[in-house]
């Protein structure tokens, strides 16, 4: 296979691993290069036997053989479905595809290697271990298959996807989207943590980034297993990566001595310095977090904070931080009309300018409107008119005279006050502050628990969302007795309904709220004391109390949510998100 720059598949390769930088049979990658000489506990974990770099005489450093690359080529296909189009990947035994689904027409990637490669066992594993967590934050594997003396994983291609790689060449991040970088790769290591899966190689080629701001990760499990790489604190490791993407992304260097993904590294000798020593402007907070991502012994040299040792710290760590807003738009004025000041419209007379004729001609006076004949004869049909209305109206105030002295004894109407009138006007709503929240979860299995700020953030379009589930609308009781969040009102407050902005219409959603003791509520939801319930079909819910209800901590409650597909956060099933929520009293 020709030889291929690493700038001109950077960009491209969103189905495979790495990009191609060399020959067939002794290919390597920046990530590869950069193993053996990139000073951080992840990379100093790996035994000499583990790294990637293949030597020059046929076998890996540490006397393990350079497996060949089985023969295949453009327009071969694997199980009769899976045509392979371009190779991306070709290294130690295994080989990177961009392939086509002849029988669903759709572009995949296939990792190949033979079957009786050594790691064919745990990439097999890692593959079905990877399907299983159905997470849509990361890159699906489609089907892990061994047939014909060949072992194939086939995952998700993502064509409107773009490598981190690619997005910090062209700078650092602002502040909003290094924050949104950080807080959904480390939401979603995490979730992948809890189910005893670990990544172990998130460099910058492993994250994508979609079309609609959603960053998907992908090689979970099975880049490891591909390359032999293993550690005895994978949580570590994957988050002192993730320090590492954050680093890169506010400082657009990497933190390391040596150069990296296209990244200059640190200067030699100086150690690591925090992102806003390196440059200017960087965000202080996001700066300690990839400090305490990334440093062993804990904290940075401003703020003694503890260190973030797993992707789920490091995801509260995350939620902790005060919201990062995204930048106000920027628009280009458009030119202010020219206004000019009014003008009479002479109709079917030329306009007089200075100098000319016309302007010099004075104009004729008319007589006042009152001194002509007809004007005259006006003056006195009006004064005729005033004549008899005073008299018609002397006579009707007399006779009202009368009638009210024969009625003295009868209330009148405009005494009495009408019902719902001024006296019985309700008071208009107060928007009440909401100071904190937590997730409710009294089963142990909490939805999104890091995230619940945004759903009182006044951004609709960041939210709180729930899992999908296989059963609905109603969650009660097939699935669970509901999912929710307690809102703290900061001191005791008159609750007498609210407004709930969701992120899914259809049939149907139910909510109720509920007044509690704290945002940890003890006892069921039943024993708590109901405020106001409410349903709808669209993705906007108001909820009203019969009677105000005192209270400082406040249950949203939810117990039935409406199916909608898959979509770049869950799969399809029975799901919900609040974008917006408002209380009033």
């Amino acid at each position: 296979m020709a030889e291929r720059s690493t700038a001109a598949v950077d960009v491209a390769d969103n189905g495979g691993d790495e990009p191609l930088t060399a020959k067939a049979g002794k290919a390597t990658t920046d990530g590869a290069a950069e193993s053996q000489t990139t000073k951080s506990p992840a990379a100093d974990s790996l035994s000499p036997a583990q790294e990637e770099t293949p030597d020059t005489d046929g076998e890996k450093q540490g006397g393990e053989p350079s497996y060949s690359t089985p023969e295949l080529h453009s327009g071969h296909k694997l199980a009769r479905r899976y045509r392979l189009e371009e190779c991306v990947t070709r290294l130690d035994g295994f080989s990177s595809w961009r392939a086509v689904d002849e029988k669903l027409r759709r572009a995949v990637g296939v990792h190949i290697l033979p079957s009786d490669h050594p790691r064919a066992r745990s990439v097999l594993a890692a593959a079905r271990s990877s399907a299983l967590l159905g997470d849509p934050r990361f890159v699906q594997v489609l089907d892990a298959v061994e047939e014909n003396d060949l072992v194939y994983v086939v995952h998700e291609w993502l064509p409107d996807a773009v490598e981190l790689t690619a997005l910090l060449a062209s700078g650092p991040f602002e502040p909003h989207d290094a924050y949104q970088l950080v807080d959904q790769v480390s939401q979603a290591m995490a979730a992948a943590h809890r189910e005893g899966l670990a990544h172990l190689r998130l460099t910058p080629g492993a994250v994508l980034r979609t079309s609609t701001g959603q960053y998907r990760i992908r090689g979970l499990a099975v880049n490891a297993a591909l390359r032999g790489i293993s550690t005895d604190g994978p949580q570590r490791t994957d988050t002192e990566a993730i320090g590492a993407l954050l680093y890169a992304a506010l400082t657009q260097r990497w933190p390391y001595e040596n150069d990296a993904y296209g990244l200059t590294g640190l200067p030699k000798g100086v150690g690591l310095v925090a992102p806003d020593q390196v440059r200017a402007g960087v965000h202080r907070g996001l700066s300690e977090l990839a400090m305490r991502a990334l440093i062993n012994d804990g904290a940075t040299a401003s703020r003694q904070e503890p260190p973030c040792t797993t992707p789920d710290e490091l995801a509260k760590a995350v939620a902790a931080m005060p919201r990062i807003r995204p930048p106000e738009p920027s628009f280009t004025a458009p030119p202010e009309y020219q206004r000019s000041t009014y003008q009479p419209i002479n109709h079917g007379r030329p306009t007089a300018r200075p100098g000319s004729p016309l302007a010099a001609q004075a104009a004729p006076t008319p007589p006042p409107p009152l001194q002509t004949r007809s004007g005259k004869a006006l003056k006195w049909a009006v004064s005729a008119l005033l004549i008899a209305a005073l008299g018609l109206g002397s006579w009707q105030i007399a006779d009202k005279l009368l009638d009210d002295r024969n009625t003295t004894d009868e209330p009148k109407k405009s005494e009495t006050a009408a019902p719902g009138g001024t006296g019985d006007r309700p008071k208009a709503p107060v928007p009440l502050a909401i100071q904190g929240a937590q997730e409710y979860a009294p089963d142990g299995r909490p939805q999104n628990a890091a995230k619940v700020g945004a759903s009182y953030d006044d951004d609709t379009a960041s939210d709180w969302r729930t899992g999908y589930f296989v059963d609905g609308p109603e969650l009660v009781p097939a699935v669970k007795e509901g999912v929710g969040i307690v809102y703290d009102l900061g001191s005791e407050k008159e609750i007498s309904g609210a407004s709930i902005a969701l992120r899914y219409g259809g049939n149907h959603t139910t909510m109720a709220l509920y007044a509690v003791d704290s945002l940890s509520p003890s006892g069921s939801v039943n024993s708590m004391e109901r405020i106001a319930t409410g349903q709808t079909n669209g993705s906007n819910l108001t909820l009203t109390a019969q009677k105000a209800t005192k209270s400082r901590f406040v249950l949203l409650w939810m117990t039935a949510m409406p199916y909608s597909p898959r979509d770049g956060y869950n799969g399809a099933g029975h799901k919900q998100g609040i974008a917006d929520v408002k209380f009033t009293g």
